[in-house]
């Protein structure tokens, strides 16, 4: 590890900003202690990214149901030069919940072939998996600077707006926004508008609205890894609050809510349990078929994607959708204040 670490120290190219803090543990905590207390029960999807979450959707990308990765990679792939070619000179890339980086890459390599150089900054809550992902940036491509944010995306859109001394282009792929609800999503998208100036550009990657089937079976693969996604919460809980769950007991649900237009993760009690945590000094009670509550992922109408980003001070500038009619990714631009 000593030697990989070097990688990031020597190459005087890498910036790591440590924004989780001291108290991500005890957010953790709160959360989950209110989360479970709470009726109907609920745990916050953003823990889901610990270094076996990270792995694990990093599998579920690869799954055949899981269309939204191979169709937003083909846009990328197709628009990456016009994406560059916006841009006069050298930027910086920010990229909101970055993961692996792995679809990025192919606008890395797009704005390194038209400006030579580039800085990316990758906002991850997952440490270990940013570190990972910026030593093998850093070893691929010798002309890229990386300032790295560990912590959430609040924590990201604060060093976004010290990010100014040459234009930004914002990411926020993976239909990430669907993990708000409408209202929030408009929020933090004004919060974007807020951080950036008139040069700078969001890149939006929005899953569409379709059939349940397709749908349901994106998030309740064959294979049973989104199940162990799902689970690895609890595993999570078991080892860092001492925990006492038994994952096994719970069943994976995904559910497509067409009124709301919102695919529904839970983890469904398989009969009468009772779960002890040590570290919150709590007992928490489960009925045959009780459900936590653990995801949203929300689905648009290119309708409701226009709405959205009027809401948000933002103007749509581009929107490509791939060959199937499945996803969509959104150039916006701040609008006129």
């Amino acid at each position: 590890m000593r030697e990989r670490d070097d990688i990031l120290t020597r190459s005087g190219r890498f910036a790591l900003v440590d924004a989780g803090g001291p108290g991500e543990h005890a957010a953790f905590a709160r959360d989950v202690r209110a989360g479970l207390l709470a009726h109907p029960k609920r745990l916050p999807c953003w823990y889901f990214y610990d270094s076996e979450g990270s792995r694990l959707f990093e599998a579920i990308c690869e799954l055949p149901e899981y269309y939204l990765t191979r169709a937003e990679q083909a846009i990328l792939e197709e628009r990456s030069g016009e994406l560059a070619s916006l841009f006069r000179g050298p930027i910086t890339l920010v990229e909101l919940g970055s993961g692996s980086a792995r679809k990025t890459r192919v606008l890395i390599e797009a704005l390194l072939r038209r400006h030579g150089t580039a800085r990316y900054m990758p906002v991850d809550i997952c440490r270990p998996a940013l570190l990972d992902s910026a030593r093998a940036l850093l070893t691929d491509y010798p002309a890229l600077e990386i300032r790295a944010v560990a912590g959430e995306y609040s924590d990201g859109l604060r060093h976004v707006a010290e990010e100014a001394d040459r234009p930004r282009l914002i990411l926020w792929l993976g239909s990430s926004i669907g993990n708000l609800d409408r209202p929030e999503a408009a929020e933090f998208l004004r919060r974007v508008r807020e951080a950036v100036s008139a040069h700078d550009r969001l890149l939006l990657g929005i899953d569409l609205r379709k059939d349940r089937a397709v749908l349901e079976a994106a998030y309740d693969d064959a294979q049973g890894i989104t199940a162990r996604f799902n689970r690895n919460l609890l595993v999570r809980i078991n080892r860092e609050l001492g925990g006492r769950f038994d994952p096994g007991r719970f069943l994976h649900r995904a559910v497509y809510n067409a009124e709301v237009g919102r695919i529904e993760m839970y983890l469904v009690s398989e009969g009468s349990q009772r779960v002890r945590i040590e570290a919150l000094d709590l007992a928490i009670a489960f009925a045959p078929g009780e459900a936590i509550h653990t995801e949203n992922s929300y689905k648009y109408s290119p309708a409701e994607i226009d709405a959205l980003a009027s809401e948000a001070g933002l103007r749509l500038e581009q929107r490509w959708v791939d060959a199937a009619g499945r996803f969509s990714v959104n150039l916006c631009a701040p609008a006129s204040r």
